[in-house]
């Protein structure tokens, strides 16, 4: 990706129809459901654009709740007598065939979760969650430093803790990338290594 790219909310310009990932349920979520879940206030939609019209990938954030009995005892003792915590849900997260091998997954996990970060100083986020789809998306997220609840296997979430501590980590040795991207309206996260 030797052009400038940048993230930005989903808007009626970017080409969804083009978009695809090679994952059925990504691609057709993308092209007939992200528009409606933007309106009605259900999910934000982030996309990665070379040019403002082309998407080589895209994530959706949203609300959501994690009940203290679905993570591990260890975890849950220590976090409060609430049954529950609040959270954000990375739903989807999606990069373009067009892309692939090109760290555009990495590029969007990383503004995904900078944006949660953010997030967090308003809304109260105890962690980021994702349901992988699969073995090998799990596989993804773990090594990022997100962990697996102990009964649903391909749900993992990271503490925003670990997530600060992850982007202050990479401040302080980040080294200028080939590739320029900027997330609109907000500054640019570091890139992952």
């Amino acid at each position: 990706m030797a052009e400038k790219s940048r993230i930005e909310p989903l808007g009626k310009h970017h080409d969804r129809a083009a978009f695809s990932s090679g994952s059925d349920p990504l691609d057709q979520y993308f092209k007939n459901q992200a528009g409606q879940a933007v309106e009605k206030k259900l999910a934000a939609v982030f996309v990665l654009t070379p040019d403002g019209k082309t998407v080589h990938g895209y994530f959706t954030l949203s609300s959501f709740v994690v009940k203290l009995d679905e993570l591990p005892e260890k975890i849950a003792k220590k976090l409060t007598k609430m049954g529950e915590v609040p959270a954000t849900l990375i739903g989807r997260l999606a990069r373009s065939v067009a892309v692939k091998g090109k760290a555009v997954g990495e590029l969007l996990l990383a503004d995904a979760l900078k944006k949660a970060l953010l997030g967090s100083a308003t809304v109260a986020s105890w962690a980021v969650v994702v349901d992988a789809k699969d073995e090998k998306a799990a596989a993804f997220y773990q090594r990022y430093g997100f962990a697996r609840f102990p009964h649903t296997p391909n749900r993992l979430f990271l503490p925003m803790n670990s997530i600060r501590e992850l982007f202050e980590e990479q401040e302080a040795s980040v080294v200028p990338a080939a590739t320029e991207v900027t997330s609109a309206a907000e500054p640019q996260p570091p890139e992952q290594s």
